[in-house]
């Protein structure tokens, strides 16, 4: 239930952007425990983080529990692309650096987000919608080609690490469209996400289990595993969702673009990473991309397949 929507637009603006920040510091994070694979950070991330996400929810997952039934497949689908979702994603910041699998995961998502619903709806892609996803793939090619960094970039690998990127966005696009989908009578946002990132936490333990011993060698690396899942994962989806009850989803998803700005910056101040010129131009294109896809076409939507 919303509370007097868009009645304190200033507060939910004030929390997506604390949002943004929070996610923006994982790649960051990530870099303090060298020892630990990309593949424990995303499962430590998204794998308590969503079982938490799933425990705030809990009094309306179980009101919600026949119609999430009946909704299974979306469950199940939303479910196996968050379970994807933090390992590609972590993956690739590992290979191609903080600032490339940032952009890349996250300026690819919109056109895979609008493909699905293409695909899904029968909807014919606008022109705008077409050039930005031209500019956002010309980006992520020229990324690919000519996107190594200057200096502390991952493992240098930047190739591997922007098709990682494309899969962590079109698993970001899936939950998403997978929640869109989900919500409806009966089924409040905050019911969907609880279900799906409660079924992809869910998958992601036995991962853990597997792969995060190296979490236990010290506290220093315990801590980066508890913060990944405590402060980005949890509050910051937290605050977002706090946000949602004073702006529109529209506002919301166009102020998210903010986060790899925010991802590249603390990569450079922190991690010292530097983009060679042909990492700037690809970054460039990406961000223009994305500005498009933000700009409101004529019902006040971000742009979108129509």
């Amino acid at each position: 239930m919303q509370n007097s929507p868009l009645a304190r637009p200033g507060i939910g603006i004030a929390l997506v952007l604390v949002s943004s920040v929070l996610w923006g510091t994982t790649g960051t994070a990530a870099t303090f425990a060298p020892e630990v694979s990309p593949i424990a950070i995303g499962a430590v991330a998204l794998g308590f983080g969503g079982l938490l996400q799933a425990v705030v929810a809990g009094r309306g997952l179980v009101r919600s529990a026949p119609l999430l039934v009946r909704q299974w497949k979306l469950v199940a689908c939303g479910g196996l692309a968050v379970f994807a979702y933090p390992l590609a994603f972590y993956s690739s910041m590992h290979t191609a650096g903080v600032t490339i699998g940032t952009v890349v995961s996250l300026g690819s998502a919109p056109v895979f987000a609008a493909l699905f619903e293409w695909a899904a709806d029968r909807r014919v892609p606008t022109r705008r919608w077409l050039a930005a996803a031209g500019l956002g793939l010309g980006g992520m090619t020229v990324l690919s080609l000519f996107g190594g960094h200057a200096a502390a970039g991952g493992t240098g690998q930047t190739a591997l690490g922007v098709w990682l990127g494309l899969l962590a966005g079109v698993s970001y696009a899936c939950y998403a469209w997978a929640a869109h989908r989900l919500i409806g009578p009966g089924v409040d946002s905050r019911v969907a996400m609880g279900a799906i990132f409660g079924c992809g936490g869910l998958a992601l333990i036995p991962v853990l289990i597997a792969t995060g011993a190296p979490f236990l060698a010290s506290w220093r690396t315990l801590g980066v595993g508890a913060y990944m899942a405590l402060v980005p994962m949890f509050l910051g989806y937290l605050a977002f969702g706090f946000a949602l009850r004073h702006i529109d989803a529209t506002t919301a998803t166009v102020l998210t673009l903010s986060e790899p700005v925010i991802a590249a910056g603390f990569a450079a101040l922190i991690v010292g990473e530097r983009l060679t010129g042909g990492g700037v131009v690809g970054v460039v294109l990406i961000g223009i991309s994305l500005a498009l896809f933000a700009l409101p076409n004529r019902q006040g939507r971000p742009a979108a397949p129509e």
